[in-house]
């Protein structure tokens, strides 16, 4: 490879210097951020005989070149551009959360203050459902669960207290996540948040009904009459609140220093947020909710069906907000004068977004997804959507709007059939109890329509996007799914070239790892393993040709009977290069000639865990297609040691063969 002329052809394809913002590089591939990939000549780089393919994913753009080639052509390419440009991983992954338009940058950031939050939101939503069905009239008969089961009146109270207590405390919960997404302190944003939902306050949930009978207290403040409401379940304020305070803490650690800074520092930040927060932020958002209410009844009332269109779409979107938790009394105010129209569409909306969340489920092949998505899903059909929103639908974006949709039709519908609620419940699918008894029939046809078309158009997406991409999953597009190839055949010449497993551990198919070039093949054909022992040994005799510096990364090559290289590609873990070689202590150098079961390099596998990454370890013949088939001599999920037969390399048997194994 002429790695200048490499580097010459990429650039250019890549639309120039212009056209990169930043460019760093792993083991085995080049990844940027780019100024518009729509001026990257995708043809020439998929076409270049020396790349070996091109992917985009997480905002940037990553071109694979292979492990030995990848540093020579990153040294040559930043030899013809800015040196602002280069720049570590580390650094790119902050170019690429800042780069894309407004509302890529904040679905992102709401990602980041809300994954964190998932476990304890999926474990309260389906602790709440459950209560739901506990104490639920009209759902097995005339009288609930509990009432016809009294002994089962304080078991239901229990689990009450535990699915409350997230959403109730829900501030404190962002509070903490936001603030240190914004570049605060954690805890000075708790202790915020904790403020705001202080027992001495009326309850978030009570306060415009307390406004309104008048029984609201006020404290005196510079002469102005500050409301002493809390901010229970809200989400909105906490946020807007969070990024001031941490705006406020950094302004006062830039200007302020040593030990005054210590001490002043967090008095003045949660002084001047707490007065922000109890004057205006909060009363401004909090009068703002109540607009919304009232002003999408007044549209209902006026509009009808496209006025249940237009709230049944904006609904979902509204409680990411948390301005959703305004709409209480405009329902007490509406069930004087016949019933509700919100609670309702909220209904269809939870249904919708909790149809769209279990098609995620049966399309997901990453199990996290999947447990994330079945349990979430579940969840919004029982009528709480935040885990299903946030955790998932937000998250591929696609699935929301597909429930913003089928919400918005749903909802059509039950304005043309004009159903209405007299009462508050679970806003799901056992929401039928809350309704009118002339109008459960017709809230159950809008329930399925709702749940159909948003788990139907959502699956028929997904499909589509698997047949595109290989996965639904943005971390994994580019992935396919396991074949045939991933277990082992019988049709290996017994004098075919053998690749031992450098690790001891569990076998893994290698279209099942997380990592899209490897699990695409991309970077080679082979097979992965998850490993039990920190100890990596070569798998054949040979050279060694990469040390990656950051020492999660090597490649030995060997020669096959006939004098032909092999290239064994090995890698810890993915995206452990962010640990530039800590937890990692190599014990070879590049030239190094070795033999199979001589120790490459030894890691702390707990403690790479710990530091947030995977060590699944891809094994792959990077020149695979030059060698001939990659045959897998194992079954995904058999335990294997070190020096167990991994794969064989045999020339001799055809593509068609290693996809049709005769081995069960």
């Amino acid at each position: 490879m002429d790695h200048k002329e490499v580097a010459a052809r990429t650039l250019k394809a890549l639309g120039g210097e212009d056209n990169i913002v930043g460019l760093a590089h792993c083991a085995t591939r080049l990844r940027m951020v780019l100024k518009d990939t729509k001026e990257v000549d995708t043809k020439a780089l998929e076409s270049d005989p020396d790349l070996k393919g091109i992917f985009e994913a997480g905002g940037m753009f990553q071109v694979i070149v292979g492990p030995g080639d990848v540093n020579v052509v990153y040294k040559e390419m930043t030899g013809m551009i800015r040196k602002d440009v280069a720049v570590s991983t580390d650094e790119l992954k902050d170019i690429a959360a800042n780069s894309g338009n407004w509302f890529s940058r904040a679905i992102k950031v709401l990602a980041d203050i809300f994954v964190p939050l998932i476990p304890i939101l999926v474990g309260g939503g389906l602790l709440m459902a459950l209560n739901n069905v506990l104490s639920a009239e009209g759902l097995f008969g005339d009288q609930s669960v509990i009432q016809m089961v009294p002994a089962l009146e304080d078991v239901a109270g229990l689990i009450n207290l535990l699915a409350s207590a997230p959403f109730a405390f829900l501030p404190i919960l962002v509070g903490f996540t936001a603030t240190k997404r914004f570049g605060g302190n954690e805890f000075l944003g708790a202790g915020m948040a904790m403020a705001m939902v202080m027992p001495d306050l009326v309850n978030g949930y009570s306060v415009a009904e307390t406004i309104d009978a008048g029984e609201m207290t006020y404290w005196n403040i510079f002469g102005l009459d500050v409301a002493q409401a809390g901010y229970q379940g809200s989400i909105l304020p906490i946020l807007v609140i969070a990024w001031i305070l941490a705006t406020i803490e950094k302004f006062l650690h830039r200007h302020l220093k040593g030990t005054v800074d210590f001490m002043l520092t967090p008095l003045i930040t949660l002084l001047l947020t707490g007065f922000i927060t109890f004057v205006a932020i909060g009363p401004f958002l909090r009068t703002a909710g109540e607009w919304l209410g009232v002003g999408l009844a007044n549209l209902y009332d006026f509009a009808g069906p496209v006025g249940g269109f237009l709230f049944g779409l904006v609904y979902s979107p509204i409680v990411i907000t948390g301005l959703h938790q305004s709409f209480p009394p405009i329902e007490y105010m509406l069930w004087d004068q016949g019933g509700s129209f919100i609670f309702a569409t909220a209904s269809m909306a939870n249904i919708a977004q909790g149809g769209a969340a279990l098609a995620v489920y049966f399309l997901a092949r990453g199990e996290k997804l999947k447990g994330l998505a079945g349990a979430s899903g579940m969840s919004a059909l029982f009528g709480i959507t935040e885990p299903a929103i946030f955790g998932v639908n937000l998250r591929l974006r696609w699935p929301f709007y597909i429930g913003m949709g089928a919400s918005a039709i749903a909802s059509t519908f039950i304005a043309l059939f004009d159903v209405k609620a007299t009462a508050l419940g679970a806003a799901g699918l056992i929401g039928f109890v809350s309704m009118r008894p002339n109008d459960i029939m017709q809230f159950f046809i809008c329930a399925i329509v709702s749940l159909i078309l948003a788990f139907g158009v959502a699956f028929a997406y997904g499909r589509y996007l698997i047949s595109k991409n290989g996965s639904i999953d943005p971390d994994e597009v580019g992935a396919v799914t396991a074949t045939s190839s991933d277990v082992p055949s019988a049709t290996a010449d017994p004098n075919a070239y053998r690749v031992a497993s450098p690790l001891t551990g569990s076998a893994v198919a290698l279209s099942a790892v997380s990592d899209p070039m490897f699990a695409a093949g991309k970077l080679g054909a082979g097979a992965a393993i998850e490993p039990t022992e920190g100890r990596l040994v070569s798998p054949i005799d040979g050279k060694v040709t990469v040390t990656f510096p950051s020492k999660h990364a090597y490649a030995v090559r060997g020669k096959d009977a006939d004098g032909n290289n092999v290239d064994i590609l090995m890698h810890i873990g993915f995206d452990t290069v962010n640990l530039k070689g800590e937890h990692f202590t190599s014990h070879v150098s590049k030239g190094d000639e070795v033999k199979v079961g001589d120790l490459l390099c030894e890691f702390n596998i707990e403690a790479i865990k710990a530091a947030g990454y995977p060590v699944t370890t891809p094994v792959v013949v990077s020149n695979s297609k030059k060698t001939g088939s990659v045959l897998p001599a194992y079954h995904p999920g058999e335990d294997i040691a070190f020096g167990d037969a991994l794969l064989t390399v045999d020339p001799k048997v055809t593509e068609e063969a290693a996809a049709s194994p005769t081995a069960s």
